[in-house]
């Protein structure tokens, strides 16, 4: 038997899987594009079928190992602020400290991001999330026949968050990238998959479940490439599908799994950047994705 908050999130995972939900797969195919324009699907000894399958792994692979550690700190950061709200602690102190956490690991994995044209794709994303949860996800005040028309005090609380990041990302002094951005969402969502831990914010032990929300990432990740695909008219739908099926499933677990306890080193006192932090690990994904720009026909914008 499911009980109510176990229904609750996975309602939200419904939602959030929303094709219809500003992914990214229709501005930016994250390097896909130079990859195939550059000829690395090679036939006839590998068919285009294969080759994006090895690019999604390839692709993943990195992406994971980059953008975990992002989207679990600024979970976390995003988490604490709900738990002082249960324990009626200092809401505004809380909220400008976690401000500055979240300014903390954009400005990081904007130096880690080594290229401009992911740069762009992953602002232009999380800047999406943002208006998302702003726009979509807020409760509807104006229409009666909900039966919760009013906003509890966290959910205004996150709603003054979201707003305050948004006016920092306008006035530039933040980037607004993608795996923060999705940190920030889910956790105001309450998106968990339950993983004990302690946060560094407090000196208490606390239940937190972010491997949900790391897996619920990557699929979306691995799916915006296969939609990329079918745009570019290298796979069809019905292929795509297959993919998704057969090969993104366990792709996807391998590297939740391998990247789950990844950090950036911001909210850890002790921490082995070396062992436990972010890193870029397919240099040559990264420089064809640097080359998305000096094609000479493209469909993409990154």
């Amino acid at each position: 038997m499911v009980n109510n908050e176990d229904d609750a999130e996975t309602y939200i995972l419904l939602l959030l899987s929303d094709s219809n939900l500003p992914t990214g797969s229709f501005v930016a195919s994250t390097g896909l594009e130079s990859y195939m324009k550059h000829g690395f699907p090679a036939p006839p000894t590998s068919t285009v079928a294969q080759a994006t399958i090895d690019f999604v792994r390839d692709n993943l692979a990195s992406y994971a190992r980059t953008a975990i550690p992002f989207v679990s700190d600024a979970h976390r950061a995003v988490e604490s602020l709900a738990l002082q709200d249960e324990m009626n602690e200092e809401l505004e102190v809380g909220k400008t400290n976690v401000l500055g956490i979240l300014r903390e690991l954009d400005d990081l994995y904007q130096s880690m991001t080594l290229n401009h044209v992911a740069r762009r794709a992953s602002t232009a994303q999380g800047v999406a999330l943002l208006t998302l949860y702003s726009k979509g996800f807020s409760r509807p005040t104006s229409i009666s026949d909900f039966p919760c028309t009013r906003p509890t005090h966290c959910e205004k609380q996150m709603a003054k968050l979201f707003d305050e990041f948004k006016m920092n990302i306008r006035k530039e002094e933040v980037a607004g990238h993608l795996p923060v951005c999705w940190g920030i969402l889910t956790a105001a969502l309450g998106l968990k998959l339950g993983m004990h831990t302690q946060n560094p914010l407090h000196n208490k032990k606390f239940i937190f479940q972010v491997e949900r929300s790391q897996f619920l990432h990557l699929f979306l990740h691995c799916r915006s490439l296969l939609s990329a695909s079918v745009r570019l008219n290298d796979i069809g739908p019905y292929g795509a599908q297959q993919i998704i099926l057969h090969a993104v499933r366990p792709l996807v677990a391998a590297e939740t799994a391998r990247c789950r306890d990844l950090r950036t080193g911001i909210l850890d006192g002790s921490f082995n950047e070396t062992t436990m932090g972010p890193a870029n690990t397919w240099p040559l994904g990264e420089i064809l994705a640097g080359r998305h720009d000096l094609q000479h026909s493209r469909i993409f914008n990154s």
